[in-house]
């Protein structure tokens, strides 16, 4: 039997069918329709490859879970509760409504850091008037049966004792057996056999991923949260090597350490920050990928401890300005501010200014990524740099250091009076040679004032910074500088690169000449 039928309604039975067939796949399954007495057929639709197609995006569809009970279920029995315990020394001077750890330090850091309260609730409290017994919780899981669990470093960080908590209720004392406070990631030991436990995963989620947050908010028990994955790469300044997804499933205080699953019941992440201006859930949270996490994990569990690589030299980003000040094509690379004296990358010629751009190869985008490539290498390796050096591409090769534990900072603060100061309006600056002024090492020129409403200022400069290089040459004298900025304007250049020692350490600004 042959069917015919006009093609306005021809078009509006498959548009009213390709609405209907969208509308239950979004429930998890596909469906088809056809009109009253006629026979499904793929030439209907569009022919018989867009038929196959849709047949098997409709398997797909098919194999994803409406919920995600099935994958709790597999999950949720590895994931703990972390409960830790600090006896701290509480001067008597001290009144109940006073904090015993000053501001910015790390004891404050620790309890202000999502699911570690300070002084409120969870049974916090004060013994004798001498002590304070300060108690914590955070979240962790299992990642072997013999009872290795991965949680945050601040949730351990100082911890006396540390009980976990499993998903039947059972109670363990666990072990610390290492902590790497620049990812902050702890590795901590349940004594037994057969935990139930989860696996890292292989590779990294895409935006727009489903992701299962599993933890242990507010201390309630385990609870299950979901959400996608919102972001990669996300730097917040936590640390140099800053790489955090972010993630718009609810976690709150108590979640830290806690797991983040894809649909696969793989760990994609170690949920350890929120930004959160109430306290709560804003949509907003940071997981330590997976791979940052194996490979921490790995070193701790061999030697207790995480050793990094380094090449030894203070780097930040390449800026437009800075870019155009050093002639590049492009702001991408590491702009080396001064290498470390009797470093490798010392040794190998690298020098103040350069740009590094490439590790074995491998284009380094910014001062970030240069620093995590080279902190996630072991010391002894061999790698090649490839660095613009004075406008001319090269190509360094070096062998990587061990990380310090501990960085040595030079806050050195001159006494200005007795200098020749000279005014450099247009900057909102007043300068000296370093020659003249006390506590200097004489070399560059020293800011003695600094216009708060100049441009200088907008760029950073304070009272104290020493000025070494002016455009790639060396400034002994307030003229050095005028010279510097005099010749730039004849060149066309729109902006000119200052060398800056100070309190932080070693940096370049770029100055746009446009106004100066």
């Amino acid at each position: 039997m042959n069917l015919r039928v006009p093609t306005s309604r021809r078009v509006l039975s498959v548009r009213r069918m390709g609405l209907l067939a969208t509308t239950i796949a979004g429930l998890g399954a596909a469906a088809f329709f056809v009109a009253p007495n006629m026979a499904p057929s793929a030439s209907f639709f569009a022919g018989p490859a867009l038929a196959q197609n849709l047949s098997q995006e409709a398997q797909k569809l098919s194999q994803h879970p409406v919920g995600f009970a099935d994958i709790v279920a597999k999950v949720k029995p590895a994931v703990i509760s972390v409960r830790v315990k600090i006896d701290r020394p509480v001067s008597s001077s001290l009144s109940d409504d006073e904090d015993p750890f000053p501001p910015g330090s790390p004891m404050d850091r620790f309890f202000r850091r999502f699911g570690m309260p300070n002084g409120e609730g969870n049974g916090n409290g004060k013994g004798g008037g001498r002590h304070q017994v300060i108690t914590g919780q955070g979240s962790g899981f299992f990642i072997s049966a013999d009872g290795y669990a991965v949680t945050n470093n601040h949730v351990v960080q100082n911890a006396e004792n540390v009980q976990v908590t499993t998903d039947d209720g059972k109670v363990y004392t666990a072990k610390v057996i290492g902590t790497d406070p620049r990812t902050d990631l702890a590795l901590i030991k349940v004594d037994g056999k057969d935990f139930p436990y989860v696996k890292l995963a292989d590779s990294a989620p895409r935006v727009g991923d489903w992701v299962l947050a599993v933890g242990n908010p507010f201390g309630l028990g385990g609870t299950v949260t979901a959400g996608i994955v919102s972001a990669r790469g996300r730097d917040i300044g936590a640390g140099p090597y800053d790489d955090f997804i972010q993630i718009d499933a609810p976690v709150n205080k108590g979640n830290s350490g806690g797991p983040s699953f894809d649909v696969d019941g793989n760990v994609i992440g170690v949920n350890t920050a929120i930004f959160s201006p109430s306290g709560g859930s804003v949509g907003i949270a940071f997981d330590i990928p997976s791979d940052t996490v194996k490979n921490v994990i790995a070193q701790l569990r061999e030697k207790g401890s995480v050793t990094r690589g380094w090449i030894g030299v203070q780097i930040q980003p390449v800026t437009a300005d800075i870019a155009e000040g050093l002639g590049l094509k492009k702001a991408t690379g590491a702009l080396v501010s001064e290498p470390q004296p009797n470093s490798p990358a010392a040794k190998a010629g690298i020098e103040s200014g350069d740009v590094i751009t490439a590790v074995d190869g491998n284009a380094v985008e910014n001062a970030r990524d240069l620093a995590r490539r080279i902190g996630t290498m072991a010391p002894g390796t061999s790698v090649k740099l490839a660095v613009m050096h004075k406008g001319e591409e090269k190509t360094v090769t070096l062998t990587l250091g061990t990380l310090p534990n501990e960085k040595a900072a030079s806050n050195q603060e001159g006494q200005h009076g007795g200098a020749q100061d000279s005014d450099l309006p247009k900057l909102g600056l007043t300068l000296a040679p370093a020659s003249k002024v006390a506590g200097a090492d004489g070399n560059g020129v020293v800011v003695t004032a600094v216009d708060p409403e100049g441009l200088a200022a907008d760029h950073g400069f304070q009272v104290g910074d020493v000025i070494l290089d002016v455009g790639g040459k060396s400034v002994a004298n307030p003229s050095d500088v005028r010279k510097q900025l005099a010749d730039a304007r004849k060149e066309g250049k729109h902006a000119l690169l200052f060398r800056v020692k100070s309190g932080e350490g070693m940096r370049f600004v770029a100055l746009p000449l446009g106004n100066a």
